[in-house]
């Protein structure tokens, strides 16, 4: 399969503050994606995406990843069914991080492979605590044993 092509980064001024996307890929051939609830503005994953993700994901609507421990393509909900439909692409000034804002859906309407509606699903009790002790702040929408199905 080739790999599919974004326009060719030009100079400073055009990346930074011009009107047409010229992702920049890592020397691993991947960008940096979060990923947010439109709706809410809540921050669901955090993910890499490769060329043909980002193509992929721009040409049918839902959210396409890179799975780095996998080593493939991951459209995400295609085990769980926890979709996420894109209805925003955004990037940062330099185009070297994506932001996605999609609709999730689903039964369970959760992100994380984990069970949660975000991937953030615990906090640093105190920022002085050398213990870096973290608490819950989600219940866990589903049980991850019953929805991902070792093939």
């Amino acid at each position: 399969m080739t790999t599919p092509a974004f326009p060719a980064r030009t100079t400073t001024p055009e990346i930074e503050l011009g009107t047409t996307l010229q992702p920049k890929f890592g020397p691993d051939g991947l960008i940096p994606c979060i990923t947010q609830e439109i709706s809410t503005g809540q921050v669901l994953m955090f993910a890499y995406m490769n060329a043909e993700s980002l193509a992929h994901t721009l040409r049918t609507g839902r959210a396409t990843y890179w799975s780095r421990s996998r080593g493939k393509l991951w459209v995400k909900g295609e085990e769980s069914g926890n979709v996420q439909l894109v209805k925003e692409l955004f990037t940062d000034c330099d185009q070297d991080v994506l932001l996605i804002k999609v609709e999730q859906s689903g039964a369970a309407n959760a992100a994380c492979h984990n069970g949660y509606k975000s991937c953030f699903y615990r906090r640093l009790v105190r920022l002085d605590d050398p213990a870096c002790q973290l608490e819950y702040t989600a219940p866990r929408l589903f049980d991850p044993a019953t929805v991902y199905k070792k093939k």
